[in-house]
């Protein structure tokens, strides 16, 4: 699999997004599986539950740093001192971690429903999100970060 991705980093600007979804559900692999382990052991410990204000507490700081990760994606995607492989890869990885915080607060929650349906509902949309925003971020050519077909605004910037 990862020969895969390594040859496709390499190949044509579809590849390219393919890779950078592979790398993007690996990334968010690589947080989540963990998190869920030492959420179910954590859960078994049988906690005291979070009352309410510390739910939407959770709920914000999932929103806020899952926001904060999205954001430094797009720059890493942006960058122009990044090789298209280089920003694809990198955005990819940055925009998995947008879910998996969400998700991984809720592998802390997982004793009481409400919270981890409020933070894994956060982490669902989030992933939704990402995963609907890696196509436009990932940058076949230099400078065609949200720009459509033509990479024109990206490259008057150049």
């Amino acid at each position: 699999m990862l020969e895969a991705l390594a040859r496709d980093l390499q190949g044509s600007p579809e590849q390219l997004r393919g890779a950078a979804r592979l790398a993007f559900h690996l990334a968010f692999a690589a947080l989540a599986v963990p998190g869920a382990v030492l959420g179910v052991l954590y859960a078994l410990t049988r906690p005291a539950p979070y009352p309410s204000s510390g739910v939407i507490g959770l709920g914000a700081v999932a929103l806020l740093l899952g926001g904060a990760a999205l954001y430094l994606a797009r720059q890493s995607g942006r960058d122009p001192r990044l090789t298209p492989t280089q920003a694809g890869l990198t955005c990819a990885m940055q925009l998995a971690s947008a879910p998996a915080v969400a998700f991984l607060l809720g592998c802390a929650a997982l004793h009481q429903w409400q919270a981890l349906a409020l933070l894994w509902g956060l982490a669902l949309a989030l992933y939704l999100y990402a995963r609907t925003q890696l196509p436009q971020l990932v940058r076949p050519e230099r400078g065609a970060v949200g720009t459509g077909a033509t990479g024109a605004v990206g490259k008057a910037a150049e």
